[in-house]
């Protein structure tokens, strides 16, 4: 299966989940630091309907670094409903996110499911397929700065065939070792091995 496609099912699985949520849920905070479950969303869809002019305008306006918040702010009038139906809509990614083949979606988009899921205690299994995917495309990603805090480690997970480095270990289900090397702190007490410190360390826990 492609990037293209499991990022299109990724994104069927987040909105068949979001549309279970109450309107308290959306309002609920997430993994990432100062945004609701309603922001995440926002910022997932923020980059489907861009060309490459608004694109340029986008981190133009963000000053490249802020780019996501722009996207968030210009989707902030959306209720949960529309937030929903838009997404529904772009069950395909189009835009930035079909990058790279939909890997941009697939990464983004399961991450971030993560993101919601995990402070509401609504936890599920990520397909195998998809996490392997996106535990191979995370450490490379300049955006997600995975490579400064794994560099010198190595990341086994206990619960799929995956590992990735060398060093001292540092050992969990391949989803907490996905949120910790792209910088979520709360998943670093899932986390075993010699390694461990030293990645918490560099995340700042």
């Amino acid at each position: 299966m492609n990037d293209m496609e499991m990022a299109r099912l990724e994104r069927i699985d987040l909105a068949e989940f979001l549309a279970t949520l109450t309107p308290e849920q959306w309002e609920q905070p997430s993994l990432c630091e100062g945004w609701r479950v309603r922001d995440v969303v926002a910022h997932m869809i923020s980059y489907e309907e861009l060309g490459r002019w608004g694109l340029a305008r986008r981190f133009i306006k963000g000053k490249l670094l802020y780019a996501n918040a722009v996207g968030v702010r210009e989707f902030g009038s959306l209720g949960p409903g529309e937030l929903l139906r838009f997404l529904n809509d772009h069950l395909v990614p189009s835009g930035l996110t079909a990058g790279f083949g939909g890997m941009i979606a697939l990464v983004d988009g399961t991450i971030h499911h993560q993101d919601i899921r995990r402070p509401l205690g609504m936890p599920r299994q990520i397909p195998a397929d998809r996490l392997l995917r996106v535990l191979d495309a995370a450490p490379p990603n300049p955006r997600l700065g995975a490579w400064h805090r794994i560099r010198g480690l190595r990341l086994c997970a206990n619960d799929i065939d995956w590992s990735h480095g060398s060093g001292p270990e540092v050992r969990g289900a391949g989803e907490a070792l996905l949120l910790a090397i792209t910088g979520r702190p709360s998943v670093l007490g899932e986390l075993t091995g010699p390694g461990q410190p030293l990645l918490a360390a560099r995340i700042g826990a």
